[in-house]
């Protein structure tokens, strides 16, 4: 009892009581107040310096390239209500939608999707696949997923080795990565899943975010969509190691390059041992994965820009799905 105490107060990761006092505390503000933002802040994004760069991930997360509207029976983005679950959806999808006209309609999908849904929608994720044209992604669960740390150890000062805490039960390739490596030298493991749903053996307590990071790798595995780890280790001096990703977020996991941002290994995890070897002998290119890993997360980073990135996504979708 002790120790799950001092997890939910050290694990490191975002307050969900202050995420839920914000933004309850938001529905108090009236609707009008946010649309009539809504023209200066867009118009900002055409005088800013970086408003190529700007427009480029706008393009990146709302792939529509010509109007493919909705039907009538897509529910108007005014009509959405607080549901019983699911909560992070409503809160941060109505952090954008608040800014513009009630009548407009659209489809929001909630959860881990994988797949591209019949008609033009917002997800939180998407499958990295050749037409995703009907998924446009917004920054969604991010309460979970958007996570940075500062790590005060040096890479060189860590275990030589990797660690995996996560859930493995109903998800195949964490549970092939359990049975390679549970025991090994190469990779502490650990699964956190509930009693009775993974072998007994591999069962362990959690680890705070501090705790993973006394290691140089940190496994960044993916389990329903990707791997929610990835932004807290890549802003950390470890390094992410994982196969090439399947699926994408806000954090443009598509975009990430092998061997530059994190560390790839095949994916039935074959060659982990060796590209774990080969760095620990490397240190320089160790060290210049961590920097590349940072720049690319400084990118995210920028709360106002990402609000204006984030304004730009919906009036595209928008304006993309709706009749002008």
């Amino acid at each position: 009892m002790f120790r799950k105490l001092q997890y939910i107060i050290h694990s490191g990761k975002n307050s969900k009581f202050l995420y839920y006092l914000r933004s309850y505390t938001s529905l108090l503000i009236p609707a009008w107040y946010w649309r009539r933002q809504r023209e200066r802040l867009l118009q900002e994004i055409n005088c800013r310096e970086d408003k190529d760069y700007i427009r480029q991930r706008i393009d990146y997360y709302c792939p529509l390239n010509e109007p493919r509207l909705l039907p009538e029976t897509s529910p108007c983005i005014g009509e959405q209500r607080l549901p019983k679950k699911r909560k992070v959806y409503f809160f941060d999808s109505r952090e954008v939608t608040r800014y513009f006209d009630p009548s407009l309609r659209w489809e929001l999908l909630p959860g881990d999707i994988t797949h591209v849904p019949e008609l033009p929608s917002i997800v939180k994720s998407r499958p990295l696949a050749a037409d995703i044209q009907n998924s446009t992604l917004l920054k969604m669960d991010k309460v979970r997923h958007f996570i940075f740390v500062h790590d005060p150890l040096r890479w060189e000062d860590k275990k030589p080795m990797a660690i995996f805490r996560g859930k493995a039960a109903g998800k195949q390739s964490r549970i092939d990565f359990m049975q390679r490596y549970f025991g090994s030298a190469v990779c502490d493991c650990g699964d956190v899943s509930r009693p009775g749903t993974v072998p007994g053996e591999w069962q362990t307590e959690k680890k705070t975010i501090r705790e993973h990071l006394a290691y140089r790798y940190i496994m960044a595995l993916e389990g329903n969509d990707v791997a929610s780890n990835l932004k807290w280790v890549m802003s950390s001096n470890s390094i992410a190691v994982m196969p090439r990703p399947t699926c994408e977020t806000w954090f443009m996991e598509g975009t990430l390059k092998p061997d530059y941002h994190y560390i790839e290994i095949q994916p039935d995890f074959s060659n982990l041992e060796e590209r774990l070897t080969y760095y620990n002998t490397h240190p320089k290119e160790a060290k210049q994965i961590i920097e590349h890993a940072h720049e690319y997360v400084a990118q995210f980073q920028d709360a106002h820009r990402e609000r204006l990135i984030a304004l730009g996504v919906m009036d595209k979708y928008l304006r993309m799905t709706n009749r002008p």
